[in-house]
């Protein structure tokens, strides 16, 4: 297994340079690029990452076009998803515009989001999780997710959690640009600062939506 040395400025050219020339003559010429500055410095930070949030998946490159207009066969940004659970943990994500780094609740079978709903409905678990989400929104990261325009049928529209309980999935993340450490070993400690302060999201939702 590799040291993990940074993700080197390469992994963001390589994207920039994809955007232009997305076909499969381009990336068989600069496959070996992608291993070498994508995919084997993600795969040396996220086992360096493993003990404090789980085993990692790394994305795969290839798009499913099945079902899209958008023929391009390979995605411009390589995703990454360390998870203990199920949907639920930290996300990391390489592209042309830098590193992004994330958190939260991705996946909802109708069993999980009636979990979430109810937990979101009950005060006490409801106004921790509220508290929690103003504390990530007011440290910088942008609260999203999959929502509903209206609040659920079942639940009086002037609910004082209402933003929340349209929530289908619940993330946060920030962007980072290509910050001055990025290609240092400090990255992981950085990344791992910044998933830390996601943590209290990712254990609400992991306690009261997961399986």
């Amino acid at each position: 297994m590799s040291t993990f040395e940074g993700i080197p400025a390469g992994a963001f050219e390589f994207y920039a340079e994809l955007e232009d020339n997305n076909n499969r003559e381009w990336w068989l010429e600069h496959k070996d690029s992608y291993t070498s500055l994508v995919r084997e410095p993600l795969t040396a930070l996220l086992a360096e990452l493993e003990p404090r949030f789980g085993p990692a998946k790394i994305f795969r490159p290839n798009r499913d076009v099945r079902f899209s207009q958008d023929k391009s066969p390979y995605k411009t940004a390589q995703g990454a998803f360390a998870s203990a659970q199920e949907g639920v943990g930290y996300y990391l994500q390489v592209s042309a515009d830098g590193l992004l780094v994330g958190g939260g609740y991705h996946s909802h079978t109708p069993a999980q989001l009636a979990r979430f709903r109810n937990s979101v409905d009950a005060s006490g678990t409801g106004e921790s999780l509220r508290h929690i989400v103003d504390g990530i929104a007011a440290a910088g990261f942008a609260v999203g997710g999959e929502k509903l325009k209206t609040v659920p049928r079942g639940y009086d529209r002037a609910h004082p959690r209402a933003e929340l309980l349209k929530h289908k999935s619940l993330s946060a993340g920030t962007d980072l640009g290509q910050p001055e450490w990025v290609s240092s070993p400090a990255a992981a400690q950085e990344i791992a600062r910044l998933w830390e302060q996601l943590r209290p999201l990712v254990d609400w939702v992991g306690r009261h939506a997961a399986p």
